[in-house]
């Protein structure tokens, strides 16, 4: 028997505040932050062994954000508050709703806000959602009146009594901030970053270990926010309007398998003369169904691929040749950032190094290493289950099963914490190899010019200059910077040479000038960087403090005195400085 949906009383009057877990949280902390696992998507499980070329930059919370663009009611948003600032939030200001997002090795963190809201928000019902409605007994370890499994927006939109088949309104935003590398904080003008785009949620594909796709439904199951190419193309460019941006993030699992509606969108591009620039997640075998004229018109510059691992079994992967497809893609100039598995189930002490070597050889452009984890909610924890080979939290806490330190299980062949060390020397390994990931993205880039700079097709030759732009001058520099940098070390100075040589004959004499004048001042800020770095410093994200036009029209009704203190508490909370290492 189907259960109702619960229902507030107030509906659309109610208030709410919408947060993301509270920091610092590049630390080791009671809450369950840790050092190794920073909010830094890149540095975290991409570039994290790479010093200074490390990519940093910061997400926003954009299933909160697409929740508080979709609801009538009044809706604060505080996105990365400290405990301080949450306190302050909800003990200065009323809230009929409080809802919480989270990962599940944050869960000690919820708990803690939990336990706060009821101190100072009594009558207040608590929402909590994300993977962590995954998190097995969640109901029993913290304080909430409602856990949501899945999809926000028409959750929130029944529980106010609102229409939850309305058109989806997609928030206004870019897809990254506060991105560094080098030492340099790039400028955060309007056009400089990748609008966020989020067309769907879920992955059918439904990988063993897909935590993405047991949250809305798994194998098979999807939700499109966004139907057809021309829904898609019409929240493009009024993103494009407002944000004056001509590039996009696509939060997508697996962008292009929806092809009938990538290709209506190609359509309407070509049609309307858009030359805009698509970041997108694909796997390899989708990749490869569509033709390289496909996907050089669709604006498809960089692609997060699935690489899992030599023998992984995975369909995704079944009879594609993935390092001629890496290869054929870069050498069109579309850059690829590659994952693999560690620790899947053939992995063994003896034939790891076999399996790094196999992965770095694709020579991608950033490559993420992560570790086989079993988390809730997906078939593979399913199986450990079954099996009795889940270790109990009272042995491997849940905030340490991250991906990025060691098992949450006891692997068949590896023991002991060798996965530890076996990890982070697949990152090194590829450092060593590759080089810094920022040399491989600037070689694919050039590649890109040199084949479609004079491509018969405007649009094309249009996002080509527009994307490699940066080669005459500040990627030129830092290749000059990356040069004199390893100067010690033949091989990547000899390499650094060859690209500094190719760049100088493609764009002529004015990069050779502009590429020492640069070069010399990355390389200051690269020396700075690296000293800082050994000190222990880490970033933290600003908080975000935002309101929607409900509760914007709320608060111009409070005494002026209240609207003070708001907009000052707002500013305060908007402070971009680092914080360092504790």
């Amino acid at each position: 028997m189907a259960t109702s949906h619960p229902a507030h009383p107030l509906k659309s009057r109610a208030k709410v505040l919408l947060s993301s877990v509270f920091g610092p949280y590049a630390q080791d902390d009671e809450y369950g932050s840790r050092k190794i696992n920073p909010m830094e998507l890149y540095h975290n499980q991409v570039t994290r062994v790479q010093g200074g070329f490390s990519l940093r930059m910061f997400h926003r919370s954009f299933g909160l954000m697409l929740i508080q663009s979709n609801i009538n009611a009044p809706c604060t948003l505080l996105d990365y508050p400290t405990l301080d600032r949450f306190v302050e939030e909800i003990s200065h200001n009323s809230y009929d709703i409080v809802g919480i997002s989270s990962i599940i090795v944050n869960v000690d963190k919820v708990k803690k806000m939990c336990e706060l809201v009821r101190q100072h928000q009594p009558k207040a019902t608590i929402v909590v959602g994300g993977h962590i409605a995954n998190k097995t007994g969640i109901q029993e370890t913290i304080d909430a009146d409602h856990i949501v499994k899945g999809e926000g927006i028409s959750w929130f939109r029944k529980f106010l009594g609102e229409d939850e088949k309305a058109p989806i309104r997609h928030p206004m935003t870019y897809s990254a901030i506060g991105t560094r590398i080098m030492g340099y904080t790039l400028p955060a003008k309007p056009g400089d970053t990748a609008a966020i785009l989020v067309p769907s949620v879920g992955c059918p594909v439904g990988c063993n270990f897909c935590s993405t796709s047991a949250l809305f439904g798994g194998k098979g199951n999807f939700i499109n926010f966004y139907e057809t190419g021309d829904e898609l193309f019409s929240v493009m460019c009024q993103l494009e309007e407002k944000l004056q941006a001509d590039s996009f993030f696509i939060l997508d699992e697996n962008f292009l398998l929806h092809r009938k509606r990538a290709l209506r969108l190609l359509e309407l591009m070509q049609e309307n003369n858009k030359s805009w620039s698509l970041n997108v997640f694909s796997s390899a075998r989708v990749m490869q169904s569509y033709t390289i004229e496909q996907l050089v018109g669709l604006g498809i510059c960089w692609v997060w691929m699935g690489l899992e691992g030599e023998d992984s079994n995975y369909r995704k992967l079944n009879g594609v040749d993935t390092h001629s497809l890496v290869q054929h893609l870069q050498s069109h100039g579309i850059r690829v950032l590659g994952s693999t598995i560690i620790g899947l189930e053939n992995h063994t002490p003896e034939n790891i190094d076999q399996i790094i070597d196999y992965a770095i050889s694709h020579g991608t452009d950033f490559h993420q290493f992560m570790l086989y984890t079993p988390n809730p909610g997906t078939p593979l924890h399913a199986q450990h289950v079954q099996d009795g080979t889940l270790l109990p939290e009272s042995e491997f806490p849940t905030a340490d099963a991250h991906g990025q330190y060691r098992f949450n299980y006891r692997h068949k062949n590896i023991h002991d914490g060798q996965e530890e060390d076996l990890l982070i020397s697949a990152f090194r390994r590829d450092f060593e190899v590759n080089g810094p990931s920022l040399v491989r993205l600037i070689r694919s880039m050039l590649k890109g010019w040199k084949r479609y700079h004079n491509h018969p097709d405007k649009r094309v030759q249009t996002r080509i200059a527009r994307e490699m732009n940066s080669l005459r001058s500040s990627y030129a520099g830092a290749v000059w910077a990356m040069k004199k940098w390893y100067r010690d070390d033949p091989r990547l100075v000899k390499e650094m040479g060859v690209l500094l040589k190719d760049i100088y004959k493609t764009f002529g004499w004015k990069t050779r000038i502009l590429a020492p004048i640069m070069g010399r001042h990355l390389y200051s800020t690269l020396k700075s960087e690296e000293a800082r770095l050994a000190t222990g410093w880490t970033y933290e994200p600003t908080t975000f403090y935002e309101k929607n036009a409900a509760a914007l029209t709320l608060e111009s009704a409070k005494p002026a005195q209240a609207q003070m203190d708001t907009s000052t508490v707002q500013w305060a909370a908007c402070d971009p400085s680092p914080v360092p290492g504790k």
